[in-house]
C-alpha cells in the first residue's frame, strides 16, 4: 500500500535538494534528471502494487488539457 501521508524527515531540505538539482539544467536535462531520480526510487521501493499506485495518484493530479475549449478536468 502506498503512503501518502507525510513522511519525510527533513521536507524543507529534500525540497530545496530538488530543486538544486535542477539548476543550472535546460529543460531536456531537467526531465532526464526527473525521470532517473523516478527508476532510482522505483527500483528502491521496489513494490510493484505500490508503484502502480503512484502512478494512478500522480497522473489524478495532473489537469488534462480541455479538448474543446471547456474548462479543464482532473485526469481519471
Amino acid at each position: 500500500m502506498l503512503n501518502t501521508q507525510p513522511n519525510l524527515a527533513r521536507p524543507d531540505d529534500f525540497y530545496e535538494a530538488l530543486i538544486d538539482m535542477h539548476r543550472d539544467l535546460d529543460d531536456a536535462q531537467s526531465q532526464s534528471v526527473n525521470a532517473q531520480l523516478i527508476l532510482l526510487l522505483a527500483n528502491h521501493v521496489g513494490e510493484h502494487q505500490a508503484l502502480m499506485e503512484a502512478i494512478r495518484f500522480a497522473r489524478a493530479g495532473v489537469a488534462v488539457p480541455p479538448a474543446n475549449g471547456s474548462v479543464g478536468q482532473l485526469a481519471a
